[in-house]
């Protein structure tokens, strides 16, 4: 197997994730709110030149192409809802809107000439935080051929006293220059800081549904043992009608039959009862606490039946550390011995040590190793697509990975990925991969309290 699969897992991304999600739709009050912004900036532009420093300019054309934008934002506000997102289509609409009309006051005054010529690229920043790429690139495309067109076709820039301002062309090309090189650096910039910002979320929330489907399992012995005290009265109740009629009903009688076998049955619902009512009492103590060497038998036992050794080697020194049941310990090294286990060869071997101050679990596979792309970016949700195969069904997207990394971390625990040069004399060298995880003592015994990921978030 390829070894940039080394991050596949079983985990599929989440629907919310291979679709634009409602929340990641740009709302429609947003654009409203900026525009409103941006007429009232350029109103008191207007005024302050035409008649506060009275200097010639087109006034009165300028304020028709702010009414236009007044015009949208009562249309918008009055046949929409506030809360309404726009599709990647209507939002690209609007955002055009937002390049042509300042092109428009733009070309009245004075075109690049005018220092307030950078509100160009406003619009694809935008969208390049909130729309998909070819959103972006059109818009892109669209303010550089205006920023073009106003370098070479423009009315004179407003100046004092009936003198005309034109700066040298080789000027104006430098300006030309520095908005669409800052256009394509910042959009560039955005979009790659939003796009991982979201999959940052988007992978937290499959750790969280992860975690909590941890903690409902967890929880079902309490939900059997309430059920149980639920049904303890009224499967009672029925045994007791049940005994008043064995007594009424003779020995012979066609339902002597079906009264002893409700007895019979009554009595064993009684003692499977009584079973789920002692599992929060009598298996709450022992499984509340686990001591390290169970925690490492309950990771590996279900992995030790695909046709892969699976060995422990321990080494401590004093008393064993005993931790509290933490279900995202449990599936982290849960699911880094699974990784091992899929890419191994024949053997994983799982290397438990503890002192007076550390505890360590060390997983090695005697597999291929990590990729060093993949090594230099473990951990990181959803990988990019030159780091993954398709010849693994679970997509090597890292979201296992990232949320097995999240999970220990948040237990208290550092994580580190590592590939493996030993040598063994009868193999020779061996590759594999190794994977350190490592507590201070303190913190394993407190068990990574659940707590904290809440506090975090």
């Amino acid at each position: 197997m390829d070894t940039t699969t080394r991050q596949s897992f079983d985990l599929r991304l989440p629907p919310f994730v291979t679709t634009m999600r409602e929340s990641q739709r740009l709302r429609l009050a947003t654009l409203v709110r900026l525009r409103w912004l941006s007429v009232a900036g350029q109103i008191a532009t207007v005024i302050f030149v035409a008649w506060g420093v009275w200097w010639p300019i087109p006034a009165w054309y300028c304020l028709a192409l702010i009414a236009a934008s007044v015009a949208l934002n009562i249309y918008l506000t009055t046949q929409f809802p506030a809360s309404r997102r726009l599709s990647p289509g209507a939002a690209a609409g609007v955002l055009t809107f937002d390049i042509l009309q300042p092109t428009g006051l733009l070309y009245l005054t004075g075109g690049l000439n005018n220092p307030f010529s950078v509100f160009l690229i406003v619009p694809c920043l935008i969208a390049s935080a909130t729309q998909p790429p070819a959103t972006t690139f059109g818009l892109g495309f669209l303010a550089t051929v205006c920023a073009t067109g106003l370098a070479i076709f423009h009315l004179p820039l407003p100046w004092p006293d009936g003198q005309s301002f034109e700066l040298p062309a080789v000027y104006l090309a430098g300006l030309w220059y520095a908005i669409v090189g800052t256009l394509v650096f910042s959009a560039i910039y955005v979009y790659r800081v939003a796009a991982e910002s979201r999959a940052l979320a988007d992978a937290l929330s499959a750790t969280e549904l992860v975690l909590q489907r941890e903690q409902h399992i967890s929880a079902l012995d309490g939900l059997a043992a309430a059920a149980a005290h639920e049904l303890g009265t009224p499967l009672a109740t029925i045994a007791l009608a049940t005994k008043e009629m064995s007594r009424t009903v003779p020995k012979d009688s066609p339902l002597r039959d079906d009264i002893d076998l409700l007895l019979e049955q009554s009595e064993r619902c009684r003692e499977i009862l009584r079973q789920l009512s002692s599992l929060s009492s009598s298996s709450e103590s022992h499984m509340a606490k686990l001591p390290l060497l169970s925690l490492i038998d309950e990771v590996a036992e279900p992995h030790r039946n695909f046709g892969v050794t699976v060995a422990v080697e321990t080494s401590g020194d004093g008393a064993e550390p005993v931790t509290r049941r933490n279900a995202g310990v449990l599936y982290g090294l849960g699911n880094i011995v699974e990784n091992a286990v899929d890419f191994a060869q024949s053997a994983v071997m799982i290397e438990v040590m503890w002192s007076e101050t550390n505890v360590s679990v060390t997983v090695k596979d005697d597999g291929p190793g990590f990729n060093a792309d993949v090594l230099a970016r473990i951990g990181d949700p959803y990988m990019p697509d030159k780091l993954r195969s398709d010849r693994r069904a679970g997509g090597g997207l890292g979201l296992g990975v990232f949320i097995a990394k999240t999970l220990l971390e948040r237990s208290g625990a550092a994580i580190r990925f590592e590939n493996r040069r030993d040598r063994d004399k009868s193999v020779g060298e061996r590759n594999g991969a190794i994977v350190t995880v490592e507590w201070a003592r303190t913190a394993f015994e407190e068990g990574g309290s659940l707590a904290r990921m809440s506090q975090t978030d």
